[in-house]
C-alpha cells in the first residue's frame, strides 16, 4: 500500500491519465463520461486559483463561456478549422483573465469574490446582447467538426468514443502543464501566497504579479474546457456564462477536495453523476445534490479525495 501510494504521488499525471483512459468503461454512457472530463478540467482550472492560491472567484464561468463562444464564432462565422478555433478560444479566455484579474486582485476576501462575480455578469450581458454573433438567448448553433484523417486513422467526432479520447488528449496536456507549474519554484510561491500573502511580500515575492499570473493560467485552463465543450455539444448555450456555473465549480472543488490534484475530477464525477441519477426520479435534484454537498462540507471538510489522501498519509 505504501509503495503504491508513493508511486501515485510521484507520477500523479500518469496515474490520473491512466484512470481517465479506462473511465468510460465504468460509466453507464459516454456522454456522461465526456461531461465529467470537461467539467473536471474546468474545476482543475478553478482549483488552481481557489485551492492552491486561496482566491475564491464567483465569475469563472466567464472564462469557460469566452472559450466556448470564441471557438464557436470562429468556426460558424469565420469558417476556421476546429483546432485553430480552439487556440483562439483559449487565448481569448486568457486575455479575459488578464483584464478581470488585473481589476480583481486589487481587492481581498469577499470583495475579491464580489468583483469577479460582477465582472463575470458584465461578460454574460455583453455576449447576451451580441445576438448577431452569439445567438443571444438561443445560444450559438451550427458548430460542426469535420472528421480528421491521419494516415489510415479516421477521427470522427460523431463517434462518442473517439470524441472522448480526442478531448482526453487535450486534458492530459493541460494536466501535465498544471503539474509542472505546481512542482516548480513558482508553485511554492503560489502556496506561500495562499498561506500568508503579507509574509510572502515581506520575503520579497511580488504577490500582485503572482496572483495575476495564476489568474491568467486559471482562465486559460477554463477556456480550454469551454472550447472543448463547444466541440462536444455543437452549440454554445448562453448558460455557459451564467454565475450558477461558477457556483458549480466551487461545489465540485469542495466535494472532491480543494488544493488536491485529482480532487476536481472526483468532485465533477460525484456532482454530475448525482445530477444524472436523481433527475430520473425527481425534478428537485438540486435539493438532493445540495444535501450531499452539505454533508461533505460538515463532516468531510477536506473533500472526498482530500480525506482519502489524509488517511493514506496516516497509514504511511
Amino acid at each position: 500500500m505504501r509503495d503504491a501510494f508513493e508511486f501515485v504521488r510521484r507520477h500523479r499525471v500518469a496515474a490520473v491519465i491512466a484512470f481517465l483512459m479506462v473511465f468510460p468503461l465504468l460509466m453507464p454512457y459516454h456522454a456522461l463520461a465526456i461531461n465529467i472530463l470537461l467539467f473536471g478540467l474546468f474545476a482543475v482550472g478553478f482549483n488552481l486559483l481557489f485551492g492552491y492560491t486561496g482566491l475564491l472567484s464567483f465569475g469563472h464561468a466567464a472564462f469557460l463561456g469566452v472559450g466556448s463562444y470564441l471557438t464557436g464564432i470562429a468556426m460558424v462565422h469565420g469558417g476556421w478549422p476546429w483546432w485553430a478555433a480552439v487556440v483562439l478560444g483559449v487565448v481569448c479566455a486568457g486575455v479575459a483573465g488578464l483584464v478581470i484579474g488585473f481589476l480583481a486582485i486589487r481587492t481581498r476576501g469577499i470583495y475579491f469574490s464580489m468583483v469577479t462575480l460582477a465582472l463575470g455578469q458584465i461578460v454574460y450581458y455583453a455576449f447576451y446582447k451580441a445576438e448577431r454573433w452569439t445567438g443571444g438567448e438561443n445560444g450559438l448553433r451550427g458548430i460542426q467538426v469535420p472528421a480528421v484523417e491521419i494516415g489510415s486513422l479516421r477521427l470522427d467526432f460523431l463517434n462518442p468514443v473517439t470524441k472522448y479520447y480526442v478531448i482526453l488528449a487535450f486534458v492530459a496536456l493541460a494536466l501535465w502543464f498544471v503539474s509542472r507549474v505546481l512542482a516548480s519554484p513558482f508553485g511554492a510561491v503560489i502556496e506561500a501566497v495562499r498561506e500568508n500573502d503579507r509574509r510572502a511580500a515581506a520575503c520579497g515575492y511580488d504577490v500582485a504579479r503572482t496572483k495575476l499570473l495564476v489568474f491568467v493560467l486559471s482562465a486559460l485552463i477554463c477556456g480550454l474546457a469551454g472550447a472543448l465543450r463547444a466541440l462536444h455539444l455543437s452549440i454554445v448555450p448562453i448558460d455557459s456564462l451564467h454565475y450558477l456555473l461558477s457556483g458549480q465549480a466551487v461545489m465540485m472543488c469542495l466535494l472532491g477536495g480543494m488544493g488536491t490534484f485529482f480532487g476536481p475530477f472526483v468532485g465533477a464525477g460525484v456532482f454530475l453523476t448525482l445530477e444524472d441519477v436523481v433527475t430520473v426520479f425527481t425534478k428537485h435534484w438540486m435539493a438532493v445534490v445540495g444535501g450531499v454537498f452539505m454533508f461533505f462540507v460538515l463532516f468531510f471538510p477536506s473533500g472526498i479525495w482530500g480525506t482519502v489522501i489524509k488517511r493514506l498519509e496516516r497509514v504511511r
